[in-house]
């Protein structure tokens, strides 16, 4: 689907939709308990599904004894949570996904499958992992993703004796442990931790199943906050102020790009957040770079450099390097056409650029945004965006 936005600010109350990351944490942790608990304030986004059709798929194996098919479609956090934990609970799976799913690097498992003893297959856009997860240290490295953290945080506690994760390098992203952390607390999992250099993760537990409701997104807010700094005047209702999730950092972030002056943002610990940032810095006054963001390379698109050839094709002025990606202030966006890139975040992103450009907004493959915000273009609209299917 493509659409055209003809330029027009804002206006009204939104409430972003539930927390992805939270729902990953609460369904799994749901689906490992011992009992029965509701979940509340789940949104039925594709990458959500994706990890509910995998829980499913692990349940119906466990009497055959056939190792799962986990269709993980383009969820990076099914896929990784789900690797350690098909192994503690059905000795491992065969995982499947779409788009660029199945590129993403997953090395830090493997130099764990190898020093354990696991067999792991790539073969024909497919992974197959066999074996017995055991008690012991598991290390992983910092700098590549805080899912594989968060994937063995969930699997540990299954296994008949203690075990510890020692992260080798700085950890990246550490709100995302302190999210899996706290919802492994309410489900009565006990991890001692030290700093963010040491998991110790005792054996023989169990969860203990409880009624959850997700909390409202504070990534997906960050594109309504984008739409205020380009001037829309948008109330954004029902965030957690002291969340656990990283991304709240986006309030910060958006009144340091209130204010004129050449500003650095560091990325590392809030990567989905570059894409609405990025917006917002095209209209500040200032260069703007965004930096520690090599990671964002690997996501369902190469998002430094779509993120920069977003706000290329409609006027504006930025420049991806290796690790950052640098924007130069504009008055306000020119109009143009920019490919969705088949990248949920890049799609609204530039919905959000419509409010301040100077001509339509022309947008390829606009229903990318089912990825994790089905219900977007209908509160786009309802705050009175004015949005045509071609």
């Amino acid at each position: 689907m493509d659409v055209c936005i003809q330029p027009r600010r804002l206006s009204g109350a939104v409430t972003p939709p539930p927390s992805k990351s939270m729902a990953h944490r609460a369904v799994l942790a749901m689906a490992l308990s011992d009992g029965q608990g509701d979940l509340f304030n789940v949104d039925d986004s594709q990458d959500i599904q994706a990890t509910k059709r995998c829980v499913e798929a692990l349940k119906t194996s466990r009497p055959t004894g056939a190792l799962p098919l986990l269709d993980c479609g383009e969820s990076g956090s099914t896929l990784r949570f789900l690797i350690p934990i098909a192994l503690a609970v059905a000795g491992g799976g065969v995982f499947t996904g779409r788009g660029r799913l199945m590129e993403r690097p997953q090395q830090p498992y493997f130099d764990i499958f190898e020093e354990k003893g696991i067999h792991y297959e790539r073969k024909d856009g497919a992974l197959l992992v066999r074996g017995t997860l055991t008690p012991g240290t598991y290390r992983l490295p910092g700098n590549v993703s805080s899912q594989f953290v968060t994937g063995l945080l969930y699997a540990l506690p299954l296994l008949p004796g203690d075990s510890v994760i020692q992260i080798t390098t700085p950890l990246e992203s550490s709100g995302y442990v302190d999210m899996t952390l706290d919802m492994l607390q309410k489900f009565g999992i006990a991890v001692e931790q030290e700093g963010y250099e040491t998991f110790r993760v005792p054996g023989n537990q169990v969860y203990r199943a409880r009624n959850i409701t997700v909390e409202s997104d504070w990534s997906q807010a960050g594109f309504w906050y984008a739409a205020k700094a380009l001037g829309s005047s948008v109330d954004i209702l029902g965030l957690a102020p002291h969340s656990t999730q990283g991304d709240r950092v986006v309030a910060e972030h958006c009144e340091r790009l209130s204010r004129p002056g050449n500003v650095d943002i560091d990325v590392s610990g809030c990567p989905d957040l570059l894409p609405p940032l990025a917006v917002m810095a095209a209209v500040h006054q200032g260069t703007t770079r965004f930096v520690n963001a090599a990671r964002l390379r690997m996501k369902e698109s190469d998002r430094l450099a779509t993120t920069a050839a977003a706000l290329n094709a409609l006027g504006g002025r930025a420049e991806e390097g290796p690790d950052s990606l640098t924007v130069h202030g504009i008055s306000a966006f020119a109009g143009g056409t920019v490919d969705g890139a088949n990248d949920h975040r890049i799609v609204m992103a530039a919905a959000i650029a419509a409010t301040r450009s100077a001509a339509p907004v022309t947008i390829l493959g606009a229903e990318a945004v089912k990825k994790s915000y089905p219900s977007f273009w209908e509160d786009y609209k309802m705050l009175g965006g004015v949005v045509h299917v071609l």
